[in-house]
């Protein structure tokens, strides 16, 4: 193999194998972003084999299919990125861009024949399409390392494609025919920094998977499927974190904690499909009618607990107060009509300094207190009077 021939099958190398390696990621979690970029790595693919081993036809003419392939590539590769994310994908503007990109292309192939015009029409084509990609990126948060990375190799690839053709062109000249443009300084740097800029994206977007199914399984891990709310050991590590950071802001947090009233007779009467029907119906309520920023998990079998942070008990007693009057209303038409669910609560307000257990503790108490009371009713924690001064003796 003469090593002419091995740089023009190094990207179309590199594609097919990236695009196999995202296709069986595809396989396996069936996300649009990834299938997208399996198509973005099988466009570069092709792209480069017409434009390298293809027969040349009349008038240049196989340049057209090779360079649509690198605009659908950058198309979606951007797609992928910005899907990733959720956000809505500017298919409008980056198929405008790609048209104009392409009919200049035609122009400078057909028209008016110029290699530098080509190069350039393309070049700031894809370019501007890895720039939508910055653009829909810049204003998210970026928590994890990967999300930073992918940013910065999206600009990345935005400066590789509309900096370094001015740049080489502006010093290197023009080309006279293919053949010169082919042995070029030019060319040589196209093949090596798209391999490497190839390999960057896909290794950067592999791991954004990797990061994906990990948060996708620890949320499996700490996720009750009866209620749709956390576990307890999800509910633990997720309220002391809350916590934490409540505490380092001088905020305060409020918990709830729920018990559904007679439960175990409930299901020793009606079977537990009847119990489980009320689980589901009141994680339902907790989710509809709790704060966005709330934590809330199942417990124990039929007990629930919600945090709120930056909340006093006047509000934890308002959430309470509203499931516990929706929680009938909300299991209609799931259970017997004769049988009507009743939940009772226990609240609690925190103290600087004071861990989740000490507040679970605090609850608890409030939540006995309201079965003692008569049940299906909400008690707020009230801590105990100081014990007056003992009276010196006369």
């Amino acid at each position: 193999m003469t090593g002419q021939l091995f740089i023009s099958l190094l990207n179309p190398g590199i594609g097919l194998l990236f695009a196999g390696a995202f296709f069986l990621m595809w396989l396996n979690r069936r996300e649009r972003y990834i299938a997208y970029a399996a198509g973005a790595y099988v466009a570069t693919a092709c792209a480069f084999l017409v434009q390298d081993l293809a027969p040349v036809l009349p008038m240049e003419l196989q340049r057209l299919p090779a360079n649509a392939g690198f605009l659908l590539t950058g198309v979606l590769f951007a797609a992928a990125i910005i899907q990733r994310y959720g956000l809505p994908v500017p298919w409008r503007a980056m198929a405008l861009t790609a048209a104009a990109s392409l009919a200049v292309f035609v122009w400078f192939l057909l028209g008016r024949p110029s290699i530098e015009g080509r190069i350039y029409s393309i070049s700031l084509g894809t370019g501007i399409v890895a720039l939508m990609v910055v653009r829909a990126l810049w204003p998210i948060d970026k928590p994890h390392l990967i999300d930073r990375l992918l940013f910065w190799v999206a600009a990345l690839c935005a400066a590789n494609l509309i900096v370094r053709p001015i740049v080489i062109l502006t010093f290197s000249g023009g080309f006279a025919d293919y053949d010169g443009f082919q042995q070029s300084v030019y060319w040589t740097t196209v093949q090596f920094s798209q391999a490497m800029v190839s390999v960057m994206a896909a290794i950067s977007l592999m791991v954004a998977v990797a990061v994906d199914m990990l948060a996708e399984l620890r949320a499996e891990a700490q996720a009750d499927p009866l209620s749709g709310l956390l576990n307890r050991r999800g509910f633990e590590a997720t309220a002391t974190a809350a916590l934490r950071r409540c505490d380092g802001d001088g905020r305060i947090a409020a918990l709830l904690i729920a018990d559904l009233d007679h439960f175990k007779r409930v299901n020793d009467r009606y079977g537990h499909a009847v119990g489980d029907a009320i689980i589901t119906a009141f994680g339902e309520i907790v989710r509809r009618e709790g704060p966005a920023d709330m934590i809330a998990g199942r417990i124990g079998g039929e007990e629930f607990a919600v945090l709120i942070p930056g909340a006093g008990i006047t509000a934890a007693r308002q959430l309470a107060e509203a499931i516990r009057a929706g929680l009938s209303a909300t299991c209609a038409g799931r259970i017997p009509p004769a049988l009507t669910p009743t939940a009772s609560f226990g609240l609690a307000a925190s103290t600087p300094g004071a861990g989740l257990s000490a507040l679970l503790r605090q609850a608890d108490q409030a939540l006995y207190d309201a079965k003692r009371a008569g049940r299906d009713r909400v008690r707020a924690f009230a801590a105990p009077a100081p014990a007056p001064p003992l009276s010196a003796s006369a």
